[in-house]
């Protein structure tokens, strides 16, 4: 990445578009700001921020509306006047669109996540907000990282251990689902945390899943490695976008149940959430019998400490 590409540019391209919310500007009025032709600056800014001026606009402008229908007493046609609508008509179809629901029902539902998906994590935050920059973590973020980024230590730790230590019987033994898995050695314990997020994102996605589990060939910690990070990327992606649209209640039918089960989104999450951190904590454990010098208590307030998510990026007005 270039110095002129890097992220001060970023910020401050981003900044130029976040603070013209309150006018009228299209790209070439923004263009001039960075004092860049319109073509300059349309690929640059694509470059840098990963979406285009006009796109990052038109999002921050619905977002900025969605804070306003659920926080404020504005009418809906000030709130599609503010978002640069010239027609109720018009942001009526780009609300629905973006949010999956009509500006009306939204406002009913009082929901107070208002963020559209956006891989720079650049988003609209009221004055007074509580967040530190452009990027904010919710509780799906929390739970979904702190599983993630704990599991990926645990392999760590067991990468540097036998084969013989792996399949060593463990002394203590609990078994939560003993109809479906069973946790009597450390490596059973991490294929089962890497395996129930391999079937529930075959589920949600409608693929299919051999049952009997990954071979041994990919049991090995770092093959369990591999397979987290595939399978996390499409999981992630898929509750994200649940969460984007407030449909954590909403059901799906998996298919890979005999007979097919139908259930709700927030409720995989939780269960998946739940059973990976007694599967983790009882790793953790097992690893310190093994004589493995770990860190940290799988507390997740140890994720937010080292992943510092919270990066200073553009506060938005």
């Amino acid at each position: 990445m270039n110095k002129v590409d890097g992220p001060n540019t970023a910020d401050r391209l981003a900044a130029i578009v976040a603070n013209s919310l309150d006018t009228p500007a299209n790209t070439h009025d923004l263009a001039r700001q960075a004092y860049q032709s319109r073509t300059q600056f349309h690929r640059l800014f694509r470059a840098v921020v990963e979406e285009t001026p006009a796109a990052m606009r038109r999002r921050l402008l619905l977002e900025r509306a969605g804070y306003q229908l659920a926080h404020t007493g504005m009418s809906v046609t000030d709130v599609a006047l503010d978002a640069n609508y010239g027609s109720l008509e018009a942001f009526t179809r780009a609300f629905r669109k973006a949010f999956r629901n009509s500006p009306s029902l939204y406002r009913r539902m009082r929901d107070a996540h208002f963020h559209l998906p956006a891989s720079n994590n650049i988003h609209f935050f009221a004055l007074g907000s509580p967040a530190k920059g452009g990027g904010d973590m919710d509780l799906f973020d929390r739970f979904a990282g702190n599983d993630s980024w704990h599991t990926q230590r645990l392999l760590e730790y067991a990468s540097t251990l036998s084969e013989e230590q792996l399949d060593r019987p463990l002394p203590t033994v609990v078994e939560l689902l003993p109809w479906r898995e069973s946790n009597k050695t450390l490596r059973q314990l991490l294929e089962n945390i890497i395996f129930t997020k391999e079937v529930w994102t075959a589920a949600l996605s409608g693929a299919e899943m051999d049952m009997n589990g990954a071979p041994q060939s990919q049991r090995s910690p770092q093959a369990m490695r591999q397979r987290l990070e595939k399978t996390d990327a499409e999981l992630h992606r898929i509750l994200r976008d649940v969460r984007n649209r407030s449909a954590w209640d909403d059901t799906f039918v998996d298919a890979l149940c005999e007979p097919a089960e139908t259930f709700t989104f927030g409720g995989v999450f939780a269960h998946i959430m739940t059973f990976n951190a007694h599967r983790r904590l009882m790793a953790l454990d097992a690893l310190r019998q093994l004589g493995v010098q770990t860190e940290g208590f799988g507390d997740p307030m140890e994720y937010e400490e080292n992943v510092s998510p919270w990066k200073e990026r553009v506060p938005l007005k």
